[in-house]
């Protein structure tokens, strides 16, 4: 962790979490980590990343797996890091042909079974939904494990390879798991916007949900150097000694039921934030289609979605006055929402500089756009009037 900026904590209802360990200055650095699970989001980015770092791949040739000729890398240096090992053997002996549904879990599962101790004992001390998998995800673990078998030689399998551990490894999967995006582009249709990999940051999974952040996470994944895949958290906001430091798990723009739902499903809790309280005391416009729970695009954490699904069609309950406590997000979508089209990620302050002073500049998580706070200032009258 960013020296003594966060301390861990159990909280009751929310298990463990990230608290600020003293006051933190807008556009901090919480956290940067280097993931300890690294895999492709599908068989499809192994054409058009390196397997090994998952930067986008130079113009051919490129430097394919002496092994199994489906990967491919960036450099010698990647070449000779290469890429897990069972995921390497799978790819030899008919992995492509398995059904497109089973094909991103069992690239998670290759991958983490290519994990060495102390390693995959990390990932499954990781946490798991509440409320445990559903008979339809226990009949899918059952499926996916024997694929699992039918693909990778049994001699390179680990001790302990069984129906429970692979279920159990996918329930840290589910819910762990960050997904790193290909670069925003505006000529790319946000439902075309996919991830190129996702990866396992295990202090990072411990930060929980809110509706209304003070936190997001940036990835650098083209950048030059070592460590383009890390996770970097920074302070949206100053937080106090002792608050706990939330991301959003998807768009901050989701509507209150696509929210609950998708939290619901692939995380086992209703969120009761704030802003949650509130916004359940709304009327919907059910004939307005954005916010549709699609999930195209994966931002943030457990291969969350990032989408259009803004709050467009909400409408408050008969007999609100329209005071600007009933919208506490107002603000938040101003300041911290990023306004180009189509792009849907949140701006978060640089770091502030060596002397403590704060940097005005905001930076986009998704599309990387720089904006000057007086930039921002400028607009903010308009857009609040638009929002209360």
């Amino acid at each position: 962790m960013a020296g003594d900026t966060l301390r861990v904590a159990d909280l009751p209802g929310r298990g463990r979490a990230l608290l600020a360990a003293r006051d933190i200055l807008e556009g901090e650095v919480l956290l940067s980590e280097s993931p300890i699970l690294l895999y492709p989001s599908s068989l499809a980015s192994l054409s058009s990343y390196c397997s090994a770092c998952f930067r986008s791949l130079p113009p051919p040739p490129h430097t394919p797996c002496p092994s199994c000729r489906a990967a491919a890398f960036c450099s010698p240096a990647c070449s000779a890091a290469s890429h897990p090992r069972l995921l390497c053997a799978a790819l030899s002996s008919g992995l492509a042909a398995a059904p497109e549904a089973h094909q991103e879990p069992l690239l998670f599962l290759l991958s983490a079974y290519s994990l060495q101790e102390p390693s995959l004992s990390a990932i499954l001390s990781l946490s798991s939904a509440p409320q445990g998998p559903s008979p339809s995800q226990q009949q899918d673990a059952a499926s996916l494990h024997a694929a699992v078998a039918s693909v990778a030689p049994p001699h390179m399998l680990p001790a302990g390879f069984s129906p429970d551990l692979t279920a159990a490894l996918l329930s840290k999967d589910r819910t762990n798991s960050f997904s790193i995006l290909e670069p925003y582009r505006p000529d790319v249709p946000l439902e075309l916007r996919k991830a190129r990999c996702c990866a396992v940051y295990p202090r990072a999974s411990l930060l929980n949900h809110d509706c209304l952040p003070n936190a997001c996470h940036f990835d650098y994944a083209d950048r030059p150097g070592p460590g383009n895949t890390d996770i970097v958290v920074r302070a949206l906001h100053g937080i106090t000694e002792g608050k706990e430091v939330c991301i959003s798990y998807f768009a901050a723009n989701w509507r209150y039921a696509d929210r609950q739902c998708r939290l619901l499903e692939d995380y086992g809790f209703r969120c009761e934030c704030d802003r949650c309280q509130i916004e359940s005391k709304w009327k919907f416009d059910d004939d307005n289609d954005a916010g549709d729970g699609d999930d195209t695009m994966e931002e943030e954490h457990g291969k969350e979605d990032a989408e259009d699904g803004g709050d467009e069609g909400m409408e408050q309950e008969e007999g609100s006055d329209g005071d600007e406590d009933d919208f506490p997000h107002a603000f938040f979508f101003v300041r911290y929402l990023c306004d180009r089209e189509d792009c849907y990620g949140m701006l978060a302050p640089l770091p502030p500089l060596p002397n403590g002073e704060l940097s005005h500049v905001f930076e986009c998580n998704a599309c990387g756009q720089l904006k000057k706070e007086e930039d921002e200032d400028e607009a903010d009258t308009d857009e609040m009037n638009d929002l209360i």
